[in-house]
């Protein structure tokens, strides 16, 4: 892979919008070879859980020194956390896994790392399922573009 593409794959992997689902097709369409590209992709959008949770815990430390911040943040959590407690002990990390796996917008592993945080899961264990899930996603995303718009009816029924 050349370095214009590469620095743009790498680019678009750890970009929130296009994660894996841009930086993979660009560049293959580019002329880099499927696999190399999805490694690349793969193992740069992986980095996102860890640097998300790092992020997250950074500021939100220095934010809970803001009494405004502090109530809308408890409101707030207290009030996901209450509503989705039934559903994150039911699926738990695999339904973080299973999130991040979908490649459609917002179901990336950004949401997957933020959602995870907001409900409280282990550091650790979320970015491991972010990790599986970011592997389907390109998996997914790289067989369609190696086998063409046919592949998605695998995943779809025609109409």
């Amino acid at each position: 892979m050349e370095g214009i593409t590469l620095l743009g794959t790498i680019g678009l992997s750890l970009l929130p919008i296009s994660e894996l689902r841009g930086a993979i097709p660009f560049a293959y369409l580019r002329g880099a070879p499927l696999i190399p590209a999805y490694l690349v992709s793969v193992g740069t959008n992986a980095l996102v859980g860890p640097l998300v949770f790092i992020f997250l815990s950074t500021a939100h430390r220095l934010f809970t020194r803001m009494a405004w911040y502090r109530r809308f943040f408890e409101y707030t959590v207290e009030h996901a956390r209450r509503k989705t407690e039934g559903k994150v002990h039911r699926y738990g990390y695999w339904g973080v896994m299973l999130f991040v796996a979908i490649p459609l917008p917002i179901t990336g592993a950004y949401t997957g790392t933020l959602g995870a945080w907001i409900l409280g899961l282990d550091r650790r264990r979320t970015c491991l399922a972010v990790l599986g899930g970011v592997i389907i996603s390109g998996i997914i995303v790289s067989s369609i573009l190696f086998f063409g718009v046919e592949a998605l009816y695998i995943l779809v029924k025609r109409v």
